[in-house]
This record gives structure tokens, sequence and C-alpha cells, in this order.
């Protein structure tokens, strides 16, 4: 007998507590059979710092809603494991700057292809539909009494998945791969802007300070890909721009897992949308950006790249 369900909704908050519970130690149980040494519980702080080169237990507050005593108990168990580190900010030296280690960096590689299967069978078991949350929640609990939530993780580790490629976010130590992948493609397909040869030297100055970001793809800890979402005249647009592969990792979707990777990101960050121009001779870029819900728009005459023929937009 199961008394806290048939209390209905009055226990809808033990409820959501118990399978919060059960599904953290399911992970637990995922991470232990590939001998990753992590909290499940440590996962928003981490892959939040993940996603900067740098930030601030206050900036943390902000983004994860969490209290301050519940950041910094985050930040301190990372810190003791050695996955974060804490630096003085060069401007404010009272401030401290929170940033991934080498060794979280390596983690962060082993650990992305679980976080995408744990994605995959959260969407897989939560796609029931119901009047009522209690009643999404019975069939939850039924659907693990089935079928272990670690087996059904480690049952959705796709092939492709092992290719030990990782999404990181942007490191000063990289910005050389980020010019000189980008400057090999646009040779290879096109041609230099001027324009391009500008951004891609000085990426702070254009992108990271202005509030975009760049992306690294990274396999044994050598960057393979890149990307970057660079900021528009319009709040809330990003503008996915130099997409790179190294010319030996194409043909294995590094570029597809990069554009996916921004997909999410964009939808974590509640941007309103995601723009490109590109050029319609790339025939596979172009099928893939409407694969993942690209629609085109008509392109203006001024466009900031000479080369480009099409304009596309992804709105969320």
């Amino acid at each position: 007998m199961d008394s806290l369900r048939g209390y209905g909704n009055l226990g809808i908050g033990s409820r959501l507590k118990r399978v919060s519970e059960y599904m953290m130690r399911e992970t637990q149980v995922v991470y232990n059979t590939y001998n990753i040494d992590f909290d499940p519980y440590l996962f928003p702080a981490f892959k939040t710092i993940s996603n900067y080169d740098g930030i601030t237990n206050s900036e943390l507050v902000e983004q994860l809603k969490f209290t301050q005593p519940a950041i910094t108990q985050f930040v301190n168990k990372l810190n003791k494991k050695g996955y974060v580190k804490q630096l003085n900010d060069k401007i404010d030296k009272r401030k401290k700057i929170i940033i991934l280690t080498d060794k979280g960096e390596r983690l962060l590689i082993k650990i992305k292809p679980l976080w995408q299967a744990i994605d995959l069978t959260i969407k897989q078991t939560t796609k029931y539909q119901s009047e009522s949350l209690i009643d999404h929640i019975n069939h939850l609990e039924n659907t693990f009494k089935q079928v272990d939530f670690s087996e059904m993780i480690i049952n959705n580790i796709d092939p492709s998945m092992k290719n030990n490629v990782t999404i990181i976010a942007y490191k000063a130590k990289h910005k050389r791969a980020f010019y000189d992948l980008n400057i090999e493609w646009l040779k290879t397909f096109f041609y230099v802007e001027p324009f391009d040869e500008e951004v891609l030297s000085k990426p702070n100055t254009y992108i990271i300070d202005k509030g975009g970001f760049i992306f690294f793809a990274m396999k044994d800890e050598n960057v393979v890909g890149t990307v970057a979402l660079m900021p528009t005249k319009e709040d809330g647009i990003l503008e996915l721009t130099k997409m790179a592969v190294s010319p030996k990792e194409r043909g294995q979707k590094i570029g597809q897992q990069l554009l996916q990777h921004c997909i999410d990101f964009g939808k974590d960050q509640n941007l309103k949308a995601l723009l490109l121009y590109s050029n319609t001779k790339l025939e596979n870029a172009i099928y893939l950006y409407r694969k993942y819900g690209f629609k085109e728009l008509e392109l203006e005459k001024d466009s900031p790249y000479k080369r480009s023929d099409i304009k596309m937009l992804l709105e969320y």
C-alpha cells in the first residue's frame, strides 16, 4: 500500500520530493557505472559554471534562483573535488571569479554524453498526456517500477555520443583555435572578408565583451570545432555564426552537435530566437538548419556578409 499516493493533492509536494530523490539516486548509479566522481545535486552549479569563462557567486544566484548559502555550499563542494577554482577579479580584487579547473574540463568531456542520455530519457518518460500533475506523477512512478531510471539512461547512451566529443564554453587559451578553424573554413569554401579577419582576431572585443558566447567542440582535449553566438541589434536574439570544424573531423556530425548545443543554450537563456546568415551553395548546412526549425527570412540589401545569400531565423 502506498499511503502517500492515497493522499492525493495533499501529498503532491512530498510526491515530487520522492520522485526527485529517486531520480537523483538513479543518476548517481549511472555516474558510478561509468566511474565518474560526481554528485547529481551539484549539476546546476557545475553546468552553469561550465557555460561561462568565469562567473561570480552572485551571478550564480541570479542564474539558478537558489539562495546564496546554497550556492556557496555547491561551489565549496566542487572546489573540494578540484573541479572549480576561484580567482581574484582583475578590476575588483574583492570579487571572486569561479572557473573550471583542468580537472573540471576533463570531467565535462566525460559527463556530457551521460547528460544527453539523461535528457533523452526524461523526454521519453514525460510525454504522457494527463489532466493533472498527480496523474502525471502516478504514470512516472509506474514507469520507474517497470524499468529502473538508471537502466533507461544507460540504454539511451547512443554510440554516436561516445565519440568523445563535448562542447565547452570559451576559454582564452583556445583563442587561436577559434581563429585558425574559421580562417581555414573560409578559405576552403569562400574567402576571408575584412570583417571576418577583424572579428576572428578579436573575439573578446566583438563577441564575449558584448554579451555573446563562443563554444568549442573538444575531442581528446583538442579543439575540433567551434561556433559563436553574437549579439544583434534586437534584445533576445543572437546570431549563430563562426561555425567551423577541423578538416580531419568533418563527417562525424560535430557541426550538428555544435548546432544542437547552441539551440539548447538559447532555450536555457530564454532567448527569443537565433539568427543566421549563410549561402545556399552549402546545401548540407541549409538542409540541417531547416531540419532544426530555422525559417528563411528576406535578406536585407546591406547584409553584413557579402557572401551570404540566405538569412534564417529559429524562434523559441
